[in-house]
């Protein structure tokens, strides 16, 4: 990957990361590695979904971050509903989504992002048709 030649023009990206109960400090190095690893122009956002923690507070501090934003369940959803909690605000022409407890490398978005600028062709997308009773 570091031979190869990316698209310049990228789509920006937001960053869903949902969590319950992770410790503050696992969460900051995540955050820190997306921060400080990514061309920040390729970050739209970076969406926490708290999933009913027993501390509020951990989003909270964390929004003081760059680009960070917090979301709250008001109770347990798990993590399928947290992630599609997030997507639905989000403001990104694209979706990433990561665990809460990982630290990205060096170059780790643009290969993703060149591919769905590459292959992402909206008459190649598939079409729900509904079904005739």
């Amino acid at each position: 990957c570091t031979l190869l030649v990316y698209c310049t023009d990228l789509p920006p990206t937001s960053i869903i990361i949902t969590f319950h109960n992770e410790a503050r400090s696992t969460l900051l190095r995540t955050i820190r590695s997306v921060l400080n690893r990514t061309p920040m122009h390729l970050i739209q956002e970076i969406i926490l979904v708290d999933d009913f923690s027993n501390d509020p507070d951990d989003c909270n501090q964390l929004i003081r971050l760059p680009k960070v934003k917090c979301l709250r369940n008001t109770e347990r959803q798990g993590l399928v509903r947290s992630r599609i909690r997030g997507a639905d605000v989000a403001q990104g022409t694209t979706l990433t989504f990561l665990d809460s407890h990982c630290e990205v490398n060096r170059d780790w978005l643009q290969p993703l992002l060149h591919r769905v600028k590459e292959y992402c062709h909206p008459e190649a997308l598939p079409k729900l048709v509904g079904r005739e009773t």
